[in-house]
């Protein structure tokens, strides 16, 4: 390997390394050959402020971008579909995003179609379903309980995820689905942003 292609590869590797989603627009130019300079000087990153994000948010306060001569300019964003958005217009180059909506934008499920690609993992498992304590004194404290308390008490059930085509939504479907509850008809299921996450799980 020539040392011309070794210092292209590892300025690309940095970009790829910060983010999963990229935009369709900087994607063709990271494949680009040619001169040894950045495709562009600066890269707007996007991010949900969530622990996932550190490598995003890291890379340009220590400084990794300016070794390979581009700033990166992390932007905080208020939801995925937010960050769907701009990454489809093209006002964001990359994105920390979910895996299944990277797969939802290039399908044509969640949202305008358009071809994505995601370069790297920057979280593994960490997740959890949480009820709440109204219904653990009930006895629901997993699937099978909680199925036999919504069974005996009838009404709207309301569980929230952070995208519809996110893993969180594909969880919580398979997971209720477990314990013998429809997720499409014996529960409601709505999408709430992560940074307004807590807050609505304490107004109930």
């Amino acid at each position: 390997m020539t040392d011309h292609l070794k210092t292209s590869l590892n300025r690309r590797t940095v970009l790829q390394a910060a983010t999963v989603g990229v935009s369709p627009a900087l994607r063709a130019l990271v494949h680009a050959q040619g001169s040894d300079a950045p495709e562009k000087k600066e890269v707007k990153i996007g991010f949900i402020p969530l622990t996932d994000c550190a490598s995003v948010v890291m890379a340009s306060v220590l400084g990794f971008d300016k070794k390979y001569g581009v700033t990166i300019i992390p932007t905080k964003e208020a939801s995925w579909a937010g960050v769907r958005d701009k990454l489809v217009n093209g006002e964001l180059d990359f994105a920390h995003v979910l895996y299944g909506l990277v797969y939802g934008v290039h399908l044509g499920t969640a949202g305008p179609k358009k071809d994505m690609a995601a370069l790297m993992s920057i979280n593994n498992n960490g997740q959890a379903i949480s009820l709440s304590k109204a219904l653990a004194d009930k006895g629901a404290v997993d699937g099978p309980s909680l199925a036999k308390v919504m069974e005996k008490e009838k009404r709207e059930y309301t569980f929230a995820g952070t995208f519809p085509t996110g893993t969180h939504a594909m969880w919580m479907h398979y997971w209720l689905a477990a314990a013998g509850i429809n997720p499409l008809s014996g529960a409601k299921l709505i999408t709430v942003p992560p940074p307004q996450m807590v807050a609505n799980m304490r107004v109930g």
